[in-house]
């Protein structure tokens, strides 16, 4: 995947857990805002804001998903699924905390290096772990849409 390309939001992102989708789609707006933003003015101070919405935006995020996986009990029937997916959530964000420690510290990051990270993990992360999780709350009796 280019980083500098943006991500365009398509069917096969769709979890079917409409919270989750519009979550997700907030998520690949702001980083396609990012993309632009940093073709433009690629700064400490424009890093650290991108970074730093991100990662409330993202925590955010995962709470939603973290509580669904409580409500429907995805902790108790599927562990292991569940445990892999916290673990990748905090993954994600000791990562970007890691990124805003080192900007602190005036180790900038260059765009595609950020953008490949945020692009792949999202991509990813929606593809496999979120996709799976949207399939098990919808057959443990999360309500579909009509």
């Amino acid at each position: 995947m280019n980083p500098m390309i943006p991500i365009l939001w398509n069917d096969r992102f769709l979890t079917g857990i409409d919270r989750i989708d519009e979550q997700h789609k907030v998520l690949v707006n702001t980083l396609n805002e990012a993309n632009v933003r940093l073709a433009v003015n690629i700064t400490r101070e424009s890093l650290d804001q991108i970074t730093r919405d991100l990662l409330s935006y993202a925590i955010y995020h995962f709470e939603t998903e973290e509580s669904l996986m409580q409500e429907y009990n995805y902790v108790g029937l599927s562990a292991a699924d569940a445990d892999k997916h916290r673990l990748e959530h905090r993954g994600f964000s000791q990562r970007v905390v890691a990124l805003r420690e080192s900007l602190r510290d005036d180790h900038l990051i260059t765009r595609e290096e950020l953008l490949s990270f945020l692009n792949n993990w999202l991509v990813n992360h929606i593809l496999q772990t979120d996709l799976h999780l949207g399939e098990f709350l919808t057959t443990h009796g999360y309500p579909t849409r009509a």
